[in-house]
């Protein structure tokens, strides 16, 4: 039998990978892609060992999803950032279950220095940013490695949604 916890997580990345790729229009009702080829699908890669590229890759983001009770959310972005690195993509951000409630609710953490660079590849001001996506910060001591900003799953989708239009 399978670790359990493990099956708790690789639950908790497909309901995220699944609500992103309905929320984008990337899917049908049933969870199959609508165009297979197409790069913006959300995605399980396969693991890669020591160099782990992440647990859903959501161009141009790599999400480290984390199904746990108390969460420790600056290690989780320290984490999403190194695989983001290994992945080659730009940006890595942590997606945290939160207990009794619909993946729409998880929350999404950004570190400040990841949330400053796509608000402004998305040319908005910080209260522009803030305000549109519904984020929250904590800002927690003078470390400035511990702090960091927060939306839920479905403000992510509209931010990534967004991103991608900018982006193209």
């Amino acid at each position: 039998m399978a670790n359990p916890n493990k099956q708790k997580g690789t639950a908790w990345e497909s309901r995220v990978r699944d609500y992103l790729n309905w929320f984008l229009g990337l899917s049908d009702e049933d969870g199959k892609f609508l165009d297979p080829f197409n790069g913006l699908n959300v995605r399980r890669p396969a693991q890669e060992g020591a160099r782990d590229v992440g647990d859903i890759h959501a161009a141009p983001f790599i999400l480290e999803c984390k199904d746990v009770a108390k969460p420790t959310v600056p290690s989780f972005l320290r984490q999403a950032e190194v695989e983001a690195g290994h992945a080659g993509f730009p940006y890595g951000v942590a997606v945290v279950k939160l207990r009794r409630a619909n993946v729409r609710a998880g929350k999404v953490y950004f570190t400040v220095r990841t949330w400053t660079r796509v608000r402004l590849v998305m040319g908005l001001s910080a209260q522009q940013f803030a305000d549109l996506y519904g984020f929250t910060f904590s800002l927690r001591g003078l470390d400035t490695g511990k702090w960091y900003a927060g939306c839920d799953l479905f403000e992510f989708g509209n931010l990534l949604s967004d991103l991608r239009d900018v982006t193209r």
